[in-house]
């Protein structure tokens, strides 16, 4: 059965009583049933929007949401106090500077923000093990959900996502906002478009996977909810700063917070920066819905690399090129292409794009947002919809596996499952510490 299904496909199945061979996450959103609560909103009707997770991504979000003329950001939400002061402090000083009546209420606990009636969206830029549990919690209170890359720390929480999703009928826009910025958009047209004929590599450079956690042992700061930080970790994770950074004298986060280079708490450079490139690269072979079927470490690759094969015989590669920039290079029969953000480099001219917007490299200037505003508005899913989120997600995921397994892996995308191989099986998913669960 394909992994993309039309809505004639699925009326033809249901027809014949088969829709139960579908897997979950390949009901699209043509295929649920609206609810009153999926209305469109009226034009001159404010979206009230919460944050959840208060850190340095969530600034940057926050400077891009608060700038849309129909958004109101209402709500923070974060386990450490001085990100909570922070956030507050500078939305109150940008609507008082705009003259703009506004009430921002601040929680240490999501549920309550999610409690509340009058929130219509949430932006969820949590650290990645905290995504599931949240964005679920969102679409059954209701929300509309804006959800950080990687879509989520585990293949099975992807699954059960999609679900949430779909049957709570929500809008759910992945923040892979490369999607959105015309180099990569260019890109993926051009592969699509055949210009570059038969594609036989596609060189990702993203960088490594996780490394194991090895920082030492700090006291926890007054004002941090360690306990809610780690979520469903278990609580043999220990505090050091640089999971959750502190502050400089500026505002900013001292840096990037560290949580996800460690195993056990994030996925590294493979999903960091993987859930951009190997996205782009999926998307401009048309494996949005799909993913590989065969992950070879770099012990077993020809490329001495991480290596993805796909059905159709194109392989992506982790691989460095041009010096090591983040980016992706696409090789096909008739030439090359090479992009990064704010950059784009071709063997012929004609796979050039008339402009390359080099201001347009960062958050706060890419449309990422005004797309999800206007689905919100619509009930139509945006350019990144959970689907790809987890389609994308999973492929870096699985690189996760192969790296730690070190031995070629074999996947069904279709049924997302592992082939005869019980061991990698166990890593779809970890055990949530009690109380808390999916369910």
């Amino acid at each position: 059965m394909s992994s993309k299904m039309n809505r004639k496909d699925f009326l033809r199945l249901s027809a014949l009583g088969l829709t139960s061979l579908i897997a979950p996450w390949q009901v699209s959103a043509a295929s649920v049933p609206t609810s009153a609560k999926s209305k469109k909103t009226e034009i001159n009707d404010k979206i009230n929007i919460g944050f959840i997770g208060l850190g340095q991504q969530a600034i940057h979000l926050m400077a891009g949401f608060i700038t849309i003329p129909e958004v109101r950001i209402v709500a923070g939400c974060d386990v450490y106090d001085i990100k909570r002061d922070r956030f507050k402090n500078r939305v109150n000083k940008y609507y008082a500077a705009q003259g703009i009546k506004n009430k921002l209420d601040m929680y240490i606990h999501y549920e309550e923000l999610l409690a509340r009636k009058d929130i219509d969206a949430v932006v969820i830029a949590t650290p990645d093990h905290q995504h599931a549990i949240m964005a679920i919690a969102a679409c059954r209170a209701g929300k509309d959900v804006y959800l950080e890359k990687p879509l989520t720390f585990t293949i099975y929480e992807g699954q059960q996502l999609v679900k949430a999703v779909r049957e709570n009928t929500r809008i759910l826009q992945v923040g892979s906002m490369q999607r959105s910025m015309d180099e990569f958009v260019h890109a993926a047209n051009i592969v699509r478009e055949g210009a570059l004929g038969k594609i036989s590599l596609m060189k990702a450079h993203v960088g490594e996977g996780p490394k194991p956690y090895n920082l030492p042992r700090q006291e926890v700061p007054k004002g941090l909810d360690w306990d809610l930080w780690l979520g469903p970790l278990d609580t043999k994770w220990y505090y050091n700063h640089e999971l959750n950074p502190l502050l400089d004298a500026d505002g900013r986060d001292e840096c990037w917070g560290a949580w996800r280079w460690y195993q056990g708490m994030g996925g590294g450079y493979t999903t960091d920066w993987g859930a951009h490139m190997f996205d782009i690269g999926q998307w401009a072979i048309g494996k949005d819905g799909s993913g590989p079927v065969e992950i070879l470490p770099p012990s077993a690759s020809p490329y001495d690399c991480l290596t993805f094969r796909y059905d159709n015989g194109i392989e992506m590669t982790q691989q460095k090129f041009d010096g090591g920039k983040l980016g992706i290079k696409i090789i096909g029969e008739n030439g090359w292409i090479q992009v990064c953000r704010g950059e784009f480099l071709a063997s012929s001219p004609e796979f050039m794009p008339k402009k390359v917007d080099e201001k347009a490299v960062y958050e706060t200037n890419v449309p990422h947002y005004q797309i999800f505003i206007d689905c919100i508005r619509s009930r139509r899913d945006p350019n990144v919809p959970v689907e790809v989120g987890h389609s994308s997600c999973t492929v870096c995921t699985l690189g996760n596996i192969a790296y730690e397994l070190d031995r070629p892996l074999q996947w069904n995308p279709i049924v997302q499952k592992f082939v005869d191989d019980a061991e990698a099986t166990k890593r779809l998913h970890y055990e949530y510490r009690k109380p808390y669960t999916l369910d």
